[in-house]
């Protein structure tokens, strides 16, 4: 489906050549003279790349058939990432460049939503905040407790992330998915 450049927003999906791109960014500038200029950053849902695109007003851009569905992180197999849809238990192998970063945030059973086109998954999206099991951490001495600061620990998933020094191994923490960053511990190891 075709549609104006003026109608495209940020996450908005456009298929390029048969290839689904998503709009990181969008510039729009007008010039003393002439048509006004829309400047996106594209990322290729396919391989992750980046591009820059021009676009004057009045220019049509296609729109990429895309649907949402939820589905369910099973295992790894390989180079890749084997997902099930929860309603219709058909299953999907996602391949690590898709994946991406998002592995570190990924255990057993977490739900997120796929981009599918064509029946094809295309992303994925992570909820908001995982609950994450600390499976190394480094010792805190009594001096480390006299200012705040953070220490280095290894999540199950093999995410390296910092947290106060009141963290354990075998506490369970949330981690917000969109920065990385501890939020709070959920329990304490007994």
């Amino acid at each position: 489906m075709a549609t104006d450049i003026e109608n495209v927003r940020k996450n908005s999906k456009l298929l390029i050549n048969k290839t689904p791109f998503n709009v990181d960014d969008v510039e729009f500038m007008k010039p003393g003279k002439g048509r006004a200029i829309y400047r996106l950053r594209l990322r290729n849902l396919f391989d992750n790349s980046t591009v820059d695109s021009t676009y004057h007003s009045g220019e049509k851009v296609e729109l990429a058939d895309v649907t949402s569905n939820e589905i369910q992180y099973l295992y790894s197999e390989g180079d890749h990432y084997v997902f099930m849809d929860i309603v219709s238990f058909e299953q999907y192998f996602i391949s690590d460049k898709i994946v991406g970063d998002k592995k570190n945030y990924l255990k057993d059973g977490t739900i997120v939503t796929g981009l599918m086109m064509d029946k094809r998954p295309i992303d994925i999206t992570l909820p908001n905040f995982v609950e994450l099991k600390v499976v190394e951490s480094a010792v805190s001495s009594k001096t480390d407790t006299i200012t705040a600061q953070n220490k280095s620990v290894v999540m199950e998933t093999g995410l390296n992330i910092g947290v106060p020094s009141f963290i354990k191994e075998g506490d369970t923490i949330k981690i917000d998915t969109r920065t990385g960053v501890y939020v709070e511990r959920i329990t304490a190891k007994k």
